[in-house]
């Protein structure tokens, strides 16, 4: 599955970043570092304070940034991967939220000379980040072996969740010559239907089946074994530390 390069703009709306607050970075480096190929640099912002980014890694595939890592700050926080949606004004994006129903859970921050970030909740409570890209736009390869390939957000009303999303990222979803990196399902088609709404990241890999090996093999889990969907062949697992992601064959 050969990948392509994303360094030009992102439209607003485009997954264009992800990343995971773990317990232990360290640790995650080693799982991710085998099951995908990454390596690792600081992730500490030129001009930022220190003290929310450090212990933060870039993670790089073939020299080029596909995710980071950061230490989770507060326990009672989950381990969780994170999609970032791309946006040319975060301050104006986060006003749109609240207006079609969304809340804000961080305000608009300056990551150093990177971009600004912030997080909210859809209607329904589903969690992502907003991403303005500077020196960082995002993704530097993706739609490849070890790059983000998907997302999809597991709704309860699904109805609910059209109509938000139409209404934020409109161009993304629907613009001419759109390609789509981001669909929709009801959570109970892969989970329990008590699984609150929540966005599941896809990783791209050539074999699904040998790839859920290495994340058994690394002390993962296998949530949901591999299912067809419209968009390619996906398993559901967790990494060593309990965060969720998929692995997607197209």
């Amino acid at each position: 599955m050969a990948g392509s390069d994303a360094s030009s703009a992102f439209v607003e709306g485009v997954p264009c970043w992800v990343d995971a607050q773990l317990p232990d970075v360290e640790a995650g480096k080693r799982f991710y570092g085998e099951l995908f190929g990454w390596t690792f640099e600081p992730f500490a912002p030129t001009g930022a304070a220190q003290g929310p980014y450090g212990g933060s890694v870039r993670a790089d595939l073939d020299g080029k940034p596909v995710a980071s890592l950061a230490p989770k700050r507060d326990g009672r926080m989950p381990t969780v991967w994170t999609v970032h949606f791309a946006t040319p004004d975060a301050a104006a994006l986060v006003g749109r939220v609240r207006e079609a129903g969304g809340q804000v859970i961080t305000a608009p921050v300056p990551l150093g000379d990177y971009g600004t970030t912030a997080l909210a909740t859809d209607p329904e409570g589903a969690v992502f980040g907003l991403w303005q890209g500077a020196e960082l736009p995002g993704f530097g390869v993706r739609h490849g072996r070890g790059s983000f390939c998907w997302v999809e957000l597991y709704a309860r009303d699904t109805a609910v969740a059209d109509a938000f999303y139409s209404t934020l990222f409109h161009d993304a979803l629907f613009g001419p010559g759109t390609t789509r990196d981001f669909g929709r399902a009801h959570v109970s088609d892969v989970f329990f239907a008590e699984m609150p709404p929540h966005f599941l990241v896809h990783f791209g890999v050539e074999d699904c089946e040998a790839a859920l090996g290495t994340v058994v093999r690394l002390g993962g889990r296998v949530q949901a074994p591999p299912f067809d969907t419209s968009y390619g062949h996906v398993a559901v697992v967790t990494d060593n530390q309990g965060a969720s992601f998929a692995l997607f064959q197209r």
